[in-house]
């Protein structure tokens, strides 16, 4: 029987971020930068790949005076004389697409980015979200919480600048030349729909987004819009996908915290992390039936305000998802109209 080896561990070769303003190149024409994100997650990572005489960006931070700022100090020093090419967007998320408006607009440059988040980055324009309210009630979420999610969706437009009225698609297994540099093109689920990854095998870079973080498990959730989902099935497909098909020792640059090696061993530990939380959802329903809103404070003991508890909710029931999808768990309806989950 052949014996896998150990995956390599997990190291930080650039364990400081950038000063506000600042980049730090962490390989061969690949700068980082970082800008603040007004939420508990305070930053989020942008990286600029060399093309030619200018640069490519890879994301774009929050559609906020803050980031515009910090995108001028950019531009006025360490980039000065050199223009934007263009923007890889790597998910519909506000701290990565936020200002992909402001700067197409401003630079006349394209756009690169999955079909599947650029549509839903344009939905979220057209949802009415108090109509998901029975999707929370029906789960047992609490109606301060319930109130909060169902009427705080819009809050999402005012952290973007909206999308040009073109864009060229980013697909699973294309190409990208940047630069003369060839990045093959990985997409994955779980944390948005269909997430972009660039991978260059020559220079053994790979760009993971948020797919894959070192600190923090990216939230991986059920959204009211498709509630029997399963984002925690394709969010493991994918992190199995990335063992195959990205080099171990790959330079991983991700979307929050700071650039690491040791791919494999940090997607073994996100799938290890999923799997004991859904040993918990396990143990609990095998004592006595629970709503998605009994479990939170099994997964997260930790969280009490409402905003919080949205995520939380929503991160539940893609485990319980998951699990009723594998036959581990079954769901019912009891006469006071709340969804139930037991052990099979």
């Amino acid at each position: 029987m052949l014996i896998q080896p150990p995956a390599a561990p997990i190291a930080f070769p650039y364990p400081e971020p950038p000063e506000a303003g600042c980049v730090t190149e962490v390989a061969p024409g690949v700068l980082w930068a970082r800008f603040w994100l007004p939420f508990r997650l305070n930053h989020v990572n942008m990286y600029l790949i060399e093309d030619g005489d200018g640069w490519m960006a890879v994301d774009t931070g929050i559609g906020l005076d803050d980031t515009k700022d910090a995108w001028n100090s950019l531009l006025e020093g360490p980039l000065r004389g050199r223009r934007l090419t263009g923007i890889v967007a790597t998910h519909f998320h506000p701290d990565h697409i936020g200002l992909v408006g402001w700067l197409t607009e401003r630079f006349g440059m394209p756009l690169h980015m999955p079909r599947t988040e650029f549509l839903t980055a344009l939905a979220i324009q057209h949802r009415a979200f108090a109509a998901n309210r029975p999707f929370y009630e029906e789960h047992g979420l609490p109606k301060e919480a319930t109130d909060l999610v169902t009427t705080n969706g819009h809050g999402y437009l005012r952290l973007v600048t909206g999308l040009p009225t073109q864009f060229h698609r980013l697909v699973m297994g294309g190409r990208l030349t940047i630069g003369g540099r060839r990045f093959d093109v990985l997409t994955g689920g779980g944390h948005a729909p269909e997430q972009a990854m660039l991978y260059c095998v020559e220079d053994n870079i790979f760009f993971s987004a948020d797919q894959v973080l070192t600190k923090i498990s990216p939230n991986i959730s059920v959204q009211p819009m498709e509630p029997e989902a399963d984002p925690l099935g394709a969010y493991l497909s994918s992190l199995t996908h990335l063992r195959e098909a990205v080099a171990a020792d790959v330079l991983v640059l991700p979307g929050h915290h700071v650039p690491f090696t040791g791919l494999h061993a940090r997607a073994g530990e996100l799938a290890a992390h999923h799997a004991e939380r859904c040993g918990l959802i396990a143990a609990a329903c095998a004592t006595a039936p629970r709503t998605a809103t009994d479990l939170v404070p099994i997964l997260f003991p930790r969280v009490t305000d409402p905003h919080q508890m949205g995520f939380a909710f929503s991160e539940v029931v893609a485990h319980v998802n998951y699990m009723r999808n594998r036959g581990e768990l079954v769901q019912f309806r009891e006469a006071d109209g709340v969804l139930r989950m037991r052990t099979t």
